[in-house]
Formats: structure tokens, sequence, C-alpha cells
């Protein structure tokens, strides 16, 4: 397999520690990685897929090898576009293998040539994950250790533009 093109997909509302975490040990293995941000029409992001796009961009401006695209549709078919072989996945806990386990089985019966690699964060990132921050957020937490600066301003002013801590 020659420069294999890694995706990692989700959902990014908001991008967390976690999932640059996730990204730079996947820039570590693969010459190219694209951060793939899911428009999901049965989730209710709080910013919109350009926001979230421009925040993982804002994240990994300083990486070459990192690339940020958005999509809608079956993740196979965006790999099979972009001639990517690997799907990148986060795993945090156990709890986290069922569902990845069945999505990555999935993948492979629609499409064989692409393989997926699960990859575990930093244990202190474990426990992380977007809902969590964004009801820390709402509730007026700190949440400067979940994520970086930038974002956290962007988050702070959604949920009080938003007005509604509950």
């Amino acid at each position: 397999m020659n420069d294999p093109t890694a995706i990692y997909p989700g959902t990014f509302d908001p991008v967390t520690y976690g999932h640059i975490d996730v990204v730079r040990r996947a820039a570590a293995m693969f010459p190219r990685v694209t951060v793939l941000v899911a428009r999901n029409p049965t989730k209710a992001p709080l910013f919109s897929a350009e926001e979230r796009m421009a925040m993982v961009r804002g994240v990994f401006r300083s990486q070459r090898r990192v690339s940020v695209d958005c999509f809608d549709g079956l993740l196979v078919e965006y790999a099979r576009a972009h001639n990517a072989t690997v799907l990148v996945r986060g795993l945090r806990a156990v709890s986290d293998f069922e569902y990845e386990f069945q999505m990555a089985l999935t993948n492979r019966k629609l499409a064989r040539s692409i393989d997926t690699v699960f990859l575990v964060p930093d244990e202190k990132y474990t426990y992380l994950n977007s809902s969590i921050v964004r009801e820390v957020a709402r509730l007026g937490g700190d949440v400067s250790g979940f994520v970086p600066p930038a974002v956290r301003r962007r988050l702070q002013a959604r949920v009080n533009k938003k007005g509604d801590r509950t």
C-alpha cells in the first residue's frame, strides 16, 4: 500500500483534546490524515458543519499532513472517492468497542479494500467526549482542560448567545 490516506470521521461538536490526540497519533502512522466532519441529519449539533470544520482547521493549521473535509453520506463512498484505504476510530473505553466493532465490520462488508484502525487516546482523555464538553459549557463550567483556547471561546460564545443553561 503506497502512501495510504487515513480518514478520521466524526461529528467534532466541538473538537476536543481527545480528538486532537487521536489525529496526532494517526498522523504519526500515516502520511495523510483527513479529519472528516460529519453532517448527520439525526443529530442536532451545536455548531454548523462549517463552524466545526473551521475549529478543526484552526487546531491543525500548522500540520500540513492533516486536512479537513465534510461529508453527509456513506463513509466508505467518501473513502473510495478520495482513494483512502484506512478509517481511524478512537476507542476511549470498552463501552465504545461494541459499536465501533459493529461499524468496522459493516464498513468492511461494504468496502473490503478499506480497513479500520482503532487508536486509543492518552489515558487522560479517556473520559472525554463532545457531549460532556457541551454540557459543562452549558452549565457554566470551565472547559479549558477539554478543548483548545480558540474552541473554548467559540463554545462559550455559543452557549452564552443561546442564553439557555438548562
